[in-house]
């Protein structure tokens, strides 16, 4: 009885953490700050990084000398610090995205965002829901009918590309399926 429990618990804690996502700390250990000159730009490292919904960034810095905004592009290009989505200056700020697309964000410092202490982060799109990948059907008088008798033949439509998650379930299933066979035969 104790060993399926064990178990159950095990399966459990194990899907919660490949569902759950991702926490980035934004300057590492430098936390949220003006890079050095020699350091790598905060945007450069969100390239390295695919970013998707549920994660998150983690945004570390002395709130009385710093905040994050959340910008649009312009307000991004030109650091301005008084055109701003939403503001941060909590020293611990966690934002989570909810959507897919572009994410820019800048010092509350406008010397600062001049100093390159800003970040875009591009959120991929969740390709899991197939209905997302159909496009939009067209209105119905787009087009006139065809003359009688003609045969309009409709292109055929392409089926979406693989998105990877069947191969992750599994793995994900294979994975759990290894840890209870081992499980099963250790005890």
């Amino acid at each position: 009885m104790s060993n399926s429990v064990c178990l159950i618990l095990l399966s459990f804690f194990m899907l919660i953490s490949i569902a759950a996502g991702t926490q980035f700390k934004v300057g590492g250990s430098n936390g949220w700050s003006v890079p050095d000159t020699n350091a790598m730009s905060y945007s450069q490292w969100a390239e390295k990084n695919r970013f998707k919904i549920g994660d998150s960034l983690l945004f570390a810095y002395l709130p009385d000398e710093d905040s994050v905004l959340l910008v649009n592009a312009d307000a991004y290009n030109s650091c301005n610090t008084s055109s701003f989505v939403d503001f941060f200056n909590d020293g611990n700020t966690v934002f989570t995205f909810t959507r897919s697309g572009h994410f820019y964000f800048i010092s509350g410092k406008k010397d600062n965002c001049e100093k390159n202490e800003k970040l875009v982060v591009v959120v991929m799109a969740d390709r899991s829901n197939s209905s997302s990948l159909a496009p939009a059907p067209l209105p119905a008088s787009a087009s006139p009918p065809p003359p009688y008798g003609w045969v309009v033949e409709e292109p055929t439509a392409q089926p979406p590309p693989p998105n990877g998650a069947s191969s992750r379930v599994v793995g994900m299933v294979s994975t759990i399926g290894a840890v209870l066979g081992a499980l099963s035969y250790a005890f």
